[in-house]
């Protein structure tokens, strides 16, 4: 019976991740056909069909990692504690990224957040590695994978950013017979 209870927790920590994943993937369809689809994009950009698979695969890995980081380190009563939290974060950033990217059409601010994601991300995996070099080692293809995304998001930025858009402090300051 033991046993049962050990894989209970392993299947909470690989179906935790994919929970976000799942809304958001649901709240990104509409947008693929629309607005998405209308932005200018690098030659890098993956086919849309390869994001699914990759992010399933990402999340079931941080899941697992998070499962042995939880089981080595004691949970959040031993060592895990301060990785966990690391985890809680990097999952928060991880989920909050669509809803900027697709549900506001924040460019730049989702570049942002993806950057302070790929960060988290890193820094989660080192203290995972820390506690159980095998979660370290699943975080590596998810930050790859995120540096990947950064680059990607940084250019959608730039290809869809029109120039003089942003303005110049001139533009604040200067009164219109100054121009």
């Amino acid at each position: 019976m033991e046993n049962r209870g050990e894989i209970a927790k392993i299947v909470a920590a690989l179906l935790l991740p994919q929970v976000g994943g799942f809304v958001n993937g649901r709240n990104t369809r509409k947008e693929i056909t629309g607005w998405y689809n209308q932005l200018k994009f690098p030659s890098f950009k993956p086919p849309n069909w390869i994001f699914g698979p990759v992010w399933t695969t990402l999340y079931t890995g941080m899941g697992y990692a998070s499962y042995l980081v939880w089981k080595t380190g004691g949970g959040f009563n031993g060592d895990a504690k301060f990785p966990l939290i690391l985890y809680g974060t990097q999952l928060a950033l991880n989920w909050a990224w669509t809803p900027i990217f697709f549900g506001m059409h924040e460019l730049k601010w989702s570049f942002v957040e993806i950057l302070a994601l790929t960060g988290s991300v890193a820094a989660t995996g080192i203290a995972f590695y820390q506690t159980n070099k095998l979660a370290g080692y699943l975080f590596v293809p998810y930050f790859a994978w995120c540096a990947f995304a950064s680059a990607l998001n940084y250019s959608i930025y730039k290809l869809n950013t029109t120039q003089g858009s942003t303005a110049k402090i001139e533009d604040v300051t200067n009164s219109p017979k100054e121009k």
